[in-house]
């Protein structure tokens, strides 16, 4: 009889090696590998991590850039039957401290472009250490590992900011990944043909998601360590790239690149763009070259992408996210055609809960409903047209970045009386973050010293831009700071110069 609640499937890398061993799993600048060599390195990996204390159902950080070694650890632990938890490289140590902490981890995986941030992570905390390195030494045991999976059981851990600032876990299942590819699966397509490439970070759930759908599909995956909008657009012109996952900022760098003249290749066939707004401008030039963009709009708490709009509507729909994908609901809370709400979000892909916050997951849920915190609306032809990526969450290079967070920092300095933070245009991230802080009496102000302060504690992107100094910041009368006075006050700033 098969469990209702927690159906068994095969598991992945083993089935898909056993279906097509030599079909192309991966390529790099250097090498190539197919599906049976692949499952070769991944059960090496995972006899070292077994020999190192590593169980089922354990939590396990990763802290590696875009290689081949991080993609050998996602599926290593998947065999293994433990729970990936991959931690953003630009993180500081003491954020990355606080995560591996919060999830419970018992062993960091690093490589050895990280292993000094890492050491130094662990040293303020009960964590062992492990290099991807080390794995060549391991002599891969017999084939006794998990020949099955159990979709409802957790999968990955993948921290987000909530609005409050702190992060907090999002743990996906087997399920929810499952869901994801097929998901996109039905709604692009696949072809023999297909190569996706990875040019976003494995950390993130866009990244993580590519992986999914290559073991998933039997489709490769090009890996590039780190964008480059010339050396993606080479790949694109010359490596039968097919498929690639960008946020507005890439886009428009990738587009510069390229220049007015240029188009890229029909083989080309998804460029699938997330990560918040995209301007207009940019679209125009899309539709003007005829690139086949596919809008989308998702989260960590969805496993990726949630809804997406086609290029076939990119005109007609402008500005919009486009439909849910085809086993997913999405509605307005409580609004009409046209009219703002929070964007609500039910179906197979949504996470099952957050880490050790059973409060934050009430929260997050009505009934099966998840509550995005997003606002949007939905058009009469049920299109989603999204207004704001949550209150006062700032979208910079694709990364989230909340206020709370840089402000718990400000608050922290010497001489600050209270800080506040907001998300101004920028030609290159789209959005970067500046700060105003009011002083108390007697400090002196250093706009540098204050910068250099979130520095040590925030990840560069975070780290505000600008500080300025004002009286006194806004707030109600419950003495909650009030962002949408700050923006004005930024706006007055401008005029006056």
């Amino acid at each position: 009889m098969i469990s209702e609640t927690n159906p068994a499937m095969p598991q992945w890398l083993s089935q898909r090696a056993r279906l097509t061993p030599n079909r192309i799993a991966f390529e790099t600048k250097d090498e190539q590998l197919t599906f049976n060599q692949l499952l070769a390195r991944v059960r090496q990996a995972a006899s070292a991590l077994r020999s190192a204390g590593i169980h089922p159902s354990d939590h396990v950080a990763s802290l590696q850039g875009n290689t081949l070694a991080c993609a050998v650890t996602v599926h290593a632990l998947m065999m293994l039957g433990a729970v990936m938890v991959p931690l953003n490289t630009r993180l500081s140590v003491d954020e990355l401290a606080g995560q591996i902490q919060d999830s419970d981890c018992r062993l960091l995986i690093t490589d050895q472009k990280f292993e000094q941030k890492a050491s130094q992570a662990i040293g303020r905390i009960n964590c062992a250490l492990i290099h991807t390195e080390k794995w060549t030494d391991c002599e891969p045991s017999p084939d006794d590992f998990d020949k099955e999976i159990q979709l409802g059981n957790p999968c990955t851990i993948i921290f987000t900011s909530g609005t409050t600032g702190h992060p907090k876990g999002v743990v996906l299942t087997y399920g929810n990944h499952w869901w994801n590819a097929n998901a996109s699966l039905i709604n692009l397509g696949l072809s023999p043909d297909d190569k996706w490439l990875c040019c976003v970070p494995l950390f993130h759930v866009s990244g993580l998601s590519i992986l999914m759908k290559s073991v998933i599909y039997g489709m490769p995956v090009y890996l590039q360590k780190k964008f480059y909008p010339q050396g993606v657009n080479q790949l694109i012109m010359d490596g039968g790239i097919t498929h690639i996952s960008v946020v507005a900022s890439m886009l428009q760098r990738m587009m510069d690149a390229l220049g007015n003249q240029n188009t890229y290749p029909k083989t080309l066939r998804c460029i699938l763009l997330g990560g918040g707004p995209v301007p207009k401008s940019l679209l125009q030039r899309c539709l003007d070259q005829e690139m086949p963009i596919y809008q989308t709009y998702g989260m960590s708490e969805t496993a990726s992408q949630a809804v997406t709009l086609p290029p076939d509507y990119m005109l007609e729909k402008a500005g919009s996210a486009g439909q849910p994908l085809f086993p997913l609901q999405v509605r307005i809370s409580g609004a009409t055609p046209h009219e703002p709400g929070e964007i609500l979000i039910k179906g197979p892909t949504v996470f099952s809960h957050y880490l050790n916050n059973p409060e934050a997951t009430r929260e997050a849920f009505n009934g099966e409903w998840f509550h995005s915190g997003d606002i949007g609306y939905l058009d009469e032809d049920g299109f989603l047209f999204v207004l704001d990526r949550r209150k006062d969450l700032i979208i910079s290079g694709g990364e989230n970045v909340y206020p709370a967070e840089i402000e718990s920092v400000l608050n922290g300095c010497a001489g600050i009386s209270r800080a506040g933070v907001i998300g101004i245009p920028d030609t290159q991230w789209g959005r970067v973050p500046i700060a105003f802080v009011s002083l108390k009496e007697g400090a002196n102000f250093s706009e540098t010293e204050l910068i250099n302060s979130c520095k040590e504690h925030l990840a560069s992107y975070k780290v505000p831009k600008r500080i300025f100094t004002l009286p006194s910041l806004p707030e109600n009368a419950s003495h909650k700071l009030l962002r949408r006075k700050l923006y004005k006050d930024y706006e007055k700033m401008n005029r006056v110069k």
